[in-house]
């Protein structure tokens, strides 16, 4: 169960708490530089899985968790320090509380989980989200300056992708429960 694409996506989740605390200190160049190393983490984990064929269902599982742990971590961290919108913040955390509380009640009441698979808006909200921190973290380090339109462009679309790539994947949710319902009462058993 741990290979060595799951030992770096583990690793990527105990970034999570390293990346909170620089955060919540101000310093913000080490926040940034924990941000990339987890992204990189990322890449390396899934080439190394897909090289190898080391797919495991485990890290099927763990990935996508790692980069929600990361992503709502930093917007609720972002928001509580007024660095991204107030609104963003609830959005973006929202989106993601809906969609796991969904496929979670899917599951209970189906009695068999719901297939996730990521919808071109889903990827769009997550590279946008993604880059609305790193821009976010570089817009408050002493070396780089980021246009306020620049930054205030991405906040838009970023809450724009988070409203409908959540619509999306809960239709999907409805769509996947409505075919068990029509199928039987066997089918949700």
């Amino acid at each position: 169960m741990i290979n060595i694409p799951n030992a770096i996506t583990l690793l990527r989740i105990l970034m999570v708490p390293l990346f909170l605390s620089f955060l919540a200190e101000g310093s913000t160049d080490l926040a940034l530089g924990v941000f990339i190393l987890a992204g990189v983490s990322d890449a390396i984990d899934g080439a190394i899985a897909r090289i190898t064929d080391s797919r495991t269902e485990l890290g099927a599982h763990m990935d996508p968790a790692a980069d929600k742990l990361l992503l709502v971590s930093a917007f609720i961290a972002l928001g509580i320090k007024e660095m991204v919108p107030l609104r963003l913040m609830i959005l973006v955390i929202v989106r993601d509380v809906v969609i796991l509380g969904a496929y979670l009640i899917s599951a209970a009441m189906a009695g068999k989980s719901m297939p996730m698979q990521p919808t071109v808006w889903g990827k769009l909200s997550t590279f946008l989200q993604l880059s609305c921190v790193g821009l976010v973290l570089l817009a408050h380090t002493a070396w780089v300056g980021i246009p306020s339109l620049l930054l205030s462009t991405v906040f838009i679309a970023t809450g724009i992708t988070a409203v409908i790539s959540g619509a999306g994947y809960m239709l999907d949710g409805l769509r996947w429960y409505q075919r068990l319902e029509s199928d039987g009462p066997s089918a949700t058993t």
